[in-house]
């Protein structure tokens, strides 16, 4: 009997391999023979799955944020079972920033995909922003809580002070990238924020 095609975890492979090779090149260096090779199959399997470049780009995409969502979760986890508002905002703006190879290439892509968005038509054309737009929501909601168990001042914004910490946090992540400032100075400028953002909790 011959062997079932799982074409969900077919696809998966090519977008991993796509992930590796724009890590190591950029994603404009991309082809998708390049992808291909590395993924370990044929540029005939890539083209069958996602028929063009920009359909691959998007998957790719999509891939891409499938894992930060998985790196954010991770992240809640090891902090606890019931993390506290701050600890639940940190961990998502952590999970941005590239202190480590994971964090670096998902930093590298996603700003990649930023810019190519701008000029390349096809990807441009999908919503883009939704992920951006989830991140804010979960920042904005988790100081709103803050706000309602007394855990920032009482005139905080939380949609403008989620605004601004993403922000904050995309660009220390490039300037991480560039080699502008170390990780470690970058987390100490994100903790700076977050404690002017949240009140110091009293001892029990």
């Amino acid at each position: 009997m011959p062997k079932r095609v799982d074409h969900e975890e077919r696809r998966a492979q090519i977008a991993e391999a796509l992930i590796r090779v724009a890590g190591r090149r950029g994603l404009h260096a991309v082809g998708m023979r390049d992808v291909a090779a590395e993924a370990g199959v044929s540029l005939r399997l890539v083209q069958y799955y996602f028929e063009t470049k920009e359909k691959l780009l998007f998957h790719g995409l999509q891939h891409l944020t499938a894992r930060f969502t998985a790196r954010v979760g991770a992240r809640l986890a090891a902090v606890g079972p019931e993390p506290g508002p701050r600890a639940a905002v940190e961990a998502l703006l952590l999970a941005s920033l590239p202190t480590d190879e994971e964090g670096r290439t998902f930093a590298l892509l996603y700003s990649a995909y930023s810019i190519l968005s701008v000029t390349d038509e096809a990807l441009a054309a999908q919503p883009f922003i939704d992920g951006p737009d989830a991140a804010e929501d979960a920042v904005t909601g988790l100081l709103e809580r803050a706000a309602a168990e007394g855990l920032t001042a009482p005139d905080t914004d939380p949609r403008m002070e989620a605004i601004g910490l993403l922000a904050m946090t995309a660009t220390l992540g490039t300037s991480i990238l560039v080699g502008q400032r170390t990780p470690a100075s970058a987390l100490t400028v994100l903790d700076h924020h977050l404690n002017r953002v949240f009140r110091p909790v009293a001892a029990p």
